[in-house]
């Protein structure tokens, strides 16, 4: 059927047919036309943020705990590029969200009018695609086109730009529309005789490593995973991007790997004989430095986008496809050759420097409190069916490595990009995505202080995030690096200096939230049990923890791993271990 209605009208009815349920959003001039039918909306609830940012990575939380498109909403100029970040961040971090803006009318386009900034311009580097729209018509097939590409292949951020006189005039509207897209076919399906290939070489290795990236995560492959490392005895290392992916408490799972990795993880893939590399794009503080990472290794490299394939690493054996294509295939061909590899040496290695260089940290003398004790606390008391979302930093590390995930898409952080002031309006989205969970914001103090306004929104909205701040009055991964390599010269990476400014616990209370503090590790359950009492709220826990607690293992930037430190001047004694 055929209706007669606003440009504005025909962008709320098409979100409501693509399924949108939430959008993030602050209206502005150019995109006011859209808020007056959404006013009307009954199937899409609008979340008024504080920031356009917050709005951006609120879609990007919503999208990642949910598995649905984040959709957030900006107006021309300003409020656009204020979705600048949280858009670089979706794209390095495969998140699918559909940013919605207001552009100035279109005869004013170039003109340097008022409010105007050429957003599909600044943005076309970082999202997977852009449209800018000045016709009414093609509104409801550019919203169709956006969520399609958005979701489809690699997931990533998709920019819809419509200018002010777009959303005013006229149009017809029938749903639904026919894409034209047709340059865009997604590889999903992988080539047998790669599988084949990638069969061959998982039989004849006697040191394999699968390398697990976010990309087994996003195409719901976890259970494959699962069977695959079962079926073949093979050791398994989860990135950042894929904590959870693989269950922390399985035989065969050593952690992290890379530059904040376990030294068991790290080691693995340093003496492995083949890679089986899935879902990854060979991240530089995964290989640190790339002539030395993986020295004796082959590899198997699977991921749906072509373009990272061989970017970093050359592979031995490539595969298009989606990971969960690709797994499916890959244990038929490994059931059907009826081959198993022997790992018995590779292990007995392997346990013995998952034994002799467990994760620890030091604690101090004078009663201060250790940030990795706050976070194996958290995971003891809160649970592996919560979500933990953090943002960049030592608290973003300290997550990682003291949290045990068990559940795929637990942990949701900012990977690629390292954007400080994601965590709080990510953990915005996220529980209004899953409202039936726990979620955790796990954020340092400098990063709280970022965009800790969206605590009103929380406030006002009904979400009730918890947030541990991780407060040791610091830039604190800044402050680390100003230790080992500029001669503990402290230049502007003190907070705080003497002074308790902002008072963090005064703060959550101005913003309509319980705020809590504890210093003391006695203390610590006990605020923990607290904050997980109240569900009406938001709770904010201000965590006073030692200003020089450090993040450990470590690889220098730029480094071998096999430099690798496992505290200041100690290194594992991996060449004295047998190959």
């Amino acid at each position: 059927m055929t209706e007669r209605m606003t440009g504005a009208q025909a962008l709320v009815r098409a979100l409501e047919h693509v399924g949108v349920d939430t959008v993030f959003g602050i209206p502005g001039g150019a995109i006011l036309p859209a808020y007056d039918p959404l006013y009307d909306s009954t199937k899409v609830r609008h979340v008024l943020v504080r920031h356009e940012q917050g709005a951006g990575h609120a879609a990007e939380g919503y999208a990642q705990a949910t598995g649905r498109v984040g959709v957030c909403m900006a107006t021309s100029g300003p409020g656009a590029t204020n979705l600048v970040t949280p858009l670089a961040d979706a794209y390095m971090d495969s998140v699918p969200i559909v940013a919605i803006t207001g552009q100035v009318a279109s005869a004013s386009i170039g003109t340097d009018a008022f409010q105007e900034a050429d957003i599909s311009g600044i943005t076309m580097p970082i999202t997977k695609h852009n449209f800018l729209v000045t016709d009414p018509l093609d509104i409801p097939r550019t919203i169709m086109e956006a969520f399609h590409i958005a979701s489809t292949g690699r997931p990533g951020p998709v920019l819809v730009d419509i200018s002010k006189d777009a959303l005013q005039a006229d149009t017809t509207f029938s749903w639904p529309p026919v894409m034209q897209l047709p340059g865009y076919r997604p590889v999903t399906r992988p080539h047998s005789k790669q599988i084949r290939e990638a069969a061959k070489l998982i039989a004849e290795s006697r040191r394999p490593v699968l390398y697990v990236g976010g990309g087994v995560h996003k195409a719901g492959a976890s259970d494959d995973l699962l069977r695959l490392a079962e079926l073949t005895g093979i050791p398994v290392v989860t990135t950042l991007m894929a904590r959870g992916t693989f269950p922390d408490s399985h035989r065969q799972h050593l952690g992290m790997p890379g530059m904040h990795g376990s030294v068991a993880a790290v080691g693995a893939l340093q003496k492995a004989d083949l890679l089986i590399g899935l879902g990854v794009r060979f991240d530089d503080r995964v290989t640190g430095q790339l002539s030395t990472f993986a020295p004796h290794a082959k590899v198997v490299h699977a991921d749906i986008d072509p373009a990272e394939i061989s970017k970093n690493r050359h592979a031995d054996v490539p595969i298009v496809g989606d990971c969960k294509d690709v797994l499916g295939d890959l244990i038929t061909a490994l059931e059907n050759s009826g081959r198993q590899g022997d790992y018995t040496a590779w292990w007995a290695l392997l346990d013995g420097i998952k034994e002799t260089y467990p994760l620890g940290y030091d604690e101090f003398e004078d009663g201060s409190l250790a940030p990795q004790y706050v976070m194996e606390r958290l995971s003891a008391l809160v649970g592996p069916d919560a979500y933990y979302v953090a943002g960049v930093g030592q608290h973003q590390m300290w997550a990682a490595q003291f949290v045990q995930y068990e559940n795929p898409g637990t942990f949701i952080n900012s990977g690629g990009l390292g954007t400080m002031g994601f965590a709080v309006p990510a953990a915005m989205g996220a529980k209004m995505g899953r409202p039936e969970s726990t979620v955790w914001a796990i954020d340092g103090d400098g990063c709280f202080q970022m965009t800790n306004q969206e605590l009103a929104t929380c406030a006002l909205e009904g979400v009730p995030i918890k947030v541990a701040v991780i407060n040791n009055g610091n830039l604190g991964m800044v402050r680390q690096w100003q230790t080992l390599f500029y001669d503990q010269r402290y230049s502007n990476t003190d907070l705080q200096t003497t002074r308790r400014i902002p008072d963090f616990v005064k703060l959550a209370e101005a913003y309509g939230c319980v705020g809590l503090r504890c210093e003391r590790p006695e203390d610590v359950d006990a605020t923990i049990r607290k904050a997980m009492e109240i569900t009406d709220v938001p709770v904010v826990v201000d965590f006073v923890v030692h200003q020089d607690a450090m993040v450990w293992p470590m690889v220098a930037a730029g480094t071998s791993n096999d430099d690798i430190k496992i505290a200041r001047d100690m290194a594992p004694t991996w060449e004295s271990d047998d190959e």
